[in-house]
């Protein structure tokens, strides 16, 4: 099921309190809002709020023995892909960027955001369908450049399927065949040249070295040759 609403403040917090308050959300359902008033991104980050673009957020119920719930990040941007992919068809160049960007052309398409909650992750997602806000400090891309953007609410039944598609291989198969598929739909090489700019604001410099197994950290190989474990920050 897909619920669609014309106007919200966040569809991750809709849900959140749902979940709290016992009501429940069944996972493979979908809350698609045309406009949120209060959308937000990683790390507190204010979510651009685009008329004609995808706002909408999912929940999933976490069981015991299963991949960390804080992969269902490579899950959604895995799914994204695949939504935006089958409707751009070779129309353009989509990649992914760790640890959940979506790229077309290079600029962000996308934005994710998990949220536990009594067991559950809220998994959030934004897609510039129509437009992209202009950011200083990154390259943002929309859909529409290339293509017709597709409806909010048509894009939403392409990109629940491809998560539900998603998150099943990585229930079933585990982390590592999700991982594998992501570094092969992403931007980056081995030996690639990486900038890293931690949340406290430091910035390590090195080249790509793959992604930790057992949770999908990235790896960053230093000029000394030894490895720093990354598991939260932007990278360039």
């Amino acid at each position: 099921m897909i619920e669609l609403v014309e106007q919200t403040g966040s569809t991750n917090a809709d849900l959140a309190a749902k979940l709290r308050s016992g009501e429940g959300w069944a996972e493979g359902d979908w809350l698609v809002a045309r406009r949120q008033t209060a959308g937000r991104g990683r790390q507190g980050r204010e979510w651009f709020d685009g008329t004609g673009n995808f706002m909408g957020s999912t929940v999933v119920s976490l069981g015991e023995g299963g991949p960390p719930p804080a992969t269902l990040s490579f899950v959604a941007a895995l799914a994204v892909r695949d939504a935006c992919a089958a409707a751009l068809g070779d129309r353009g160049k989509l990649g992914l960027k760790w640890p959940n960007d979506v790229l077309l052309g290079g600029g962000k398409l996308s934005g994710i955001l998990l949220e536990m909650v009594r067991g559950h992750i809220v998994v959030g997602i934004g897609v510039n369908l129509a437009r992209a806000p202009q950011l200083p400090d990154r390259k943002t891309a929309a859909f529409a450049e290339l293509s017709m953007p597709p409806q909010p609410e048509d894009f939403a039944v392409s990109l629940a399927a491809a998560f539900d598609r998603r998150l099943e291989a990585w229930r079933t198969y585990g982390l590592g065949a999700t991982l594998h598929a992501f570094l092969g739909a992403s931007i980056h090489a081995a030996g690639s040249s990486l900038t890293v700019h931690d949340t406290d604001g430091s910035v390590l410099s090195g080249s790509f070295a793959g992604l930790e197994e057992s949770d999908g950290a990235l790896r960053l190989r230093l000029a000394d040759g030894s490895e720093r474990v990354i598991r939260a920050g932007d990278i360039s």
